[in-house]
């Protein structure tokens, strides 16, 4: 029987109190949905010939959260394992030949929780990392026999950085807890004098709110002794695996080996670390060891703390290093041009940069970019590559090839477009792995670059996969999800993108994989139904039109069994997002469809108990980045209420029953219309952040600061308006939240100002529950207290009287 651990809980009824009680549970029909087995998650191997399959568990329980945690620089890490403190949750591993062969389970190592398998290069074997109750362990598999056949770690340290990655077929490349590493620092018994921080002023150190941050000496030295890692080589030869160290322990970020297997790119992080910042801006190296003897070969990069970056802005010096994947061993990075201030007047914000082994001679300038560097990949045959960068004040993307060791190359661009613009979306290129483990653009014979998309349409997204011809900079289709049904992409098997593994979902199948040759097509998976109860929920997509005349899509749902023409109470469920034009603000997204998954604490749980669901509404904020917010409450108001006229109009939707909700930057939404309209009968708000002047240096797409728009902040924080937060407000935060910005005390405090204005509100905090919730128990009572919320004063809600 699993442990119950006390939930924190803050109720007001007649009289004000706290208590804490046991974890609820919701009802029956709820609970058999939520412990529903999930459907294995899929991926091809490399070499396109086997499938993975793997089944893992939906929830950990409440005490494996209750696991020792430290957090520390940002980083969260169980002491006893030396890995991260929410270790992975496999509870099976199958391996089936393509076309037409059986899975095959491999035998997992018992007393243990192993994470999803690694395909080595070759796609003939594959590493499992497997975490016991003192470590972790590394595992090597025969994926033909679907049989682990050796042992190669049991001190591997995953606390930061990737801790096992493969190097060719017989080769990987390991992070493991450093020999003779003796036991942790103990914390003093006395401190040894104060914390001290100090800033001698001048150039402006904006900082976000970061949680999970350094606080001491004690701290510090924590995050080194769990963090210091020793790289490691493991052949594996026939006579059993052989073990090299390369190089000294350190904290290492990210190592990658040359596409020729002779150097090793390596990151480590170094002295003096930050009490405000995570560890990702704290001071580091970048450096090309030599990998046969673990020698310095070259320093890329020497970086301090990244301190003095502005809003948006990015670090000087090289960034984004990495291998140009089919040369032998040259580097390729990028550099800000602008002193990394996206408010910089300059011709070109960054420039890529190359330098090649043996990096005797200087780095050579490469290829200049008007806008922010957004990424670079390489065909597999080099030459040019396709290089994306991004215009931060547009929200515009661009794809371009170039030769990007040249400062004058000719540039053909061949992606130019809105981020917001889901009709004029290309797609994403497709990757492969090469035998030495880099990865490359994905082409036909032809040339051209395999796109997957998402194919939004005003009717619904309809994937399709197209081959792109940069020259003619014309598309062809290769496959389109056909109506009536959801098909996407989930691999292609030969170079033409002929041979495809499609997964496809409908209204009524939860969603299996095909292989598809032409017109030939097999089955490869055989997912059941988890609630069949579930197929008479009736969904549609539709569009609402603000007063302004911004289009607002969103999905309504009717529940099943719902009896004709009696009205019924709904849930309203959204989430923000900017956006510059009206144009791209009112496309749809979605598709009807898609098969009704219920898993989590999902809203839509509340279907099986009679409510009407409005899900993914729309809710743009549009203008100008830079002072879209001046209307930010306005537009929330004038969204919401075209919403609700449209869904009144489309079915039968209680207008004087309507609840709100909604989790992070949607429970910001969730409080400010509850403040400023009389739309909805209470709210629910989870994980949010509710006053503004405690995340000062901006938030979400925000980009001013508490100073230069004083205004703005106060206009937009509930807190400020807890008097007139009348309706009856939930609110639910997780005790460990990690997310930037929305710490515990957000709904703390406003739980406090709501209760002594005189509202009605209640405050859930869950134990060891972060941004989102994970543990079972836990899942089950927001489900309950939702449930409960909605019940109470939506669904049992008297008519307002006139006027109110």
């Amino acid at each position: 029987m699993t442990r119950l651990v006390p939930l924190v809980v803050i109720c007001m009824t007649a009289a004000v109190g706290s208590a804490q009680t046991a974890y609820k549970t919701p009802p029956k029909e709820v609970e058999a949905i939520l412990d529903a087995p999930p459907p294995p998650a899929v991926s091809v191997s490399p070499t396109r010939d086997y499938l993975a399959l793997v089944q893992s568990s939906r929830y950990p329980a409440i005490a494996d959260l209750a696991e020792p945690m430290l957090r520390l620089a940002g980083v969260r890490i169980n002491p006893r394992t030396n890995g991260p403190a929410r270790p992975p949750r496999v509870t099976g591993i199958s391996f089936q030949k393509l076309p037409e062969g059986k899975p095959v389970a491999v035998t997992l190592p018992e007393g243990g929780k192993p994470g999803a398998p690694i395909w080595s290069p070759d796609g003939k074997r594959f590493a499992v990392t497997n975490t016991t109750a003192t470590g972790i362990e590394l595992w090597v598999g025969d994926v033909a026999t679907a049989t682990l056949t050796r042992k190669l770690a049991d001190r591997v340290n995953a606390a930061v950085g990737e801790p096992v990655q493969w190097q060719g077929g017989d080769r990987l490349l390991v992070q493991l807890i450093p020999e003779g590493r003796g036991q942790p620092p103990e914390a003093p018994v006395a401190p040894a004098g104060p914390t001290v921080q100090e800033s001698a002023g001048g150039t402006a150190a904006p900082v976000r709110t970061y949680q999970d941050l350094l606080k001491d000496a004690h701290d510090e030295a924590l995050f080194e002794y769990h963090a210091t890692s020793q790289l490691a080589r493991i052949h594996l030869d026939a006579d059993g695996p052989d073990r090299a160290a390369v190089g000294s322990p350190a904290i290492i970020t990210a190592s990658d080996p040359s596409p020729d297997g002779k150097y090793l790119l390596v990151t480590r992080l170094k002295k003096p670390f930050s009490y405000l910042y995570p560890a990702s801006a704290f001071p580091k190296r970048v450096e090309v060891l030599d990998l046969a003897t673990g020698k310095l070969v070259r320093t890329v990069a020497d970086l301090p703390l990244q301190d003095r970056v502005p809003i948006e802005g990015v670090p000087t010096g090289p960034r984004s290093v990495q291998w140009h994947p089919t040369l032998d061993a040259t580097l390729v990075w990028v550099e800000a041009q602008d002193g990394g201030d996206p408010k910089a007047k300059v011709p070109h914000r960054d420039q890529l940069f190359t330098q090649a082994a043996p990096f005797a001679d200087a780095p050579k300038p490469g290829l200049k970019l008007q806008h922010r560097y957004a990424g670079l990949s390489f065909p597999e045959s080099g030459g040019k590559g396709l290089v994306r960068d991004f215009d931060r004040d547009r929200r515009w993307q661009r794809g371009m090839l170039a030769d990007v060791a040249s400062p004058d190359a000719e540039v053909s661009v061949i992606f130019d477009r809105s981020v917001n613009d889901r009709y004029g979306d290309p797609g994403t290129p497709l990757v492969k792995t090469l035998l030495n483990g880099q990865r490359v653009l994905r082409t036909t014979p032809a040339g051209e670059l395999l796109l997957s998309s998402g194919g939004a349409t005003p009717k619904g997204d309809f994937p399709k996969l197209t081959a792109f011809d940069p020259t003619t900079k014309q598309a062809r289709t290769r496959f389109q999800c056909k109506p009536g049904v959801y098909e996407s992409v989930a691999a292609v098997l030969d170079d033409a993108g002929k041979r495809l593994v499609v997964r496809r979902e409908s209204p009524t199948d939860p969603g299996n994989y095909f292989l598809r040759d032409g017109d030939t097509e097999v089955a490869l998976t055989y997912n059941p139904d988890p609630y069949p109860g579930l197929r008479k929920v009736n969904k549609q997509l539709l569009v609402a039109k603000r007063a302004d005349g911004v289009d607002v899509p969103f999905t309504l749902y009717l529940p099943p069994d719902a009896e004709p023409g009696k009205k019924l109470p709904t849930v309203f469920w959204a989430y923000p997002k900017e956006f510059n034009d009206a144009g791209t603000a009112g496309q749809v997204s979605g598709s009807p469809n898609r098969f009704v998954t219920l898993a989590g604490y999902s809203h839509l749980f509340l279907l099986t108990q009679g409510y009407a669901v409005m899900d993914e509404v729309s809710m743009p904020i549009v203008g100008p980045p830079a002072s879209a917010n001046d209307t930010f409450v306005e537009q929330l108001v004038m969204t919401a209420k075209a919403a609700i006229d449209t869904a009144c109009d489309a079915g039968p939707i209680d207008r004087d029953r309507i609840g709100l909700g909604g989790h992070s930057y949607g429970a910001f939404m969730t409080a400010n219309l509850l403040a400023h309209s009389d739309l909805f009968r209470a709210g629910i708000g989870r994980s949010g952040a509710y006053n503004r002047t405690l995340t000062p240096f901006g938030f979400q797409n925000e980009r001013r600061t508490f100073w230069e728009a004083p205004g703005v902040y106060g206009k937009m924080s509930p807190f400020y308006h807890a008097d007139k937060l009348k309706e009856p407000l939930l609110l639910i935060h997780g005790v460990a939240d990690s997310n930037p910005g929305t710490f515990p005390v957000q709904s703390e405090r406003l739980y406090q100002a709501v209760r002594g204005t005189g509202g009605t509100v209640r405050l859930v905090l869950l134990p060891h529950e972060d941004h989102g919730y994970a543990a079972r128990e836990s899942v089950g009572h927001v489900l309950a207290e939702q449930i409960d919320w909605f019940d109470t004063h939506v669904k049992g809600a008297a008519p307002r009287s006139a006027g109110n």
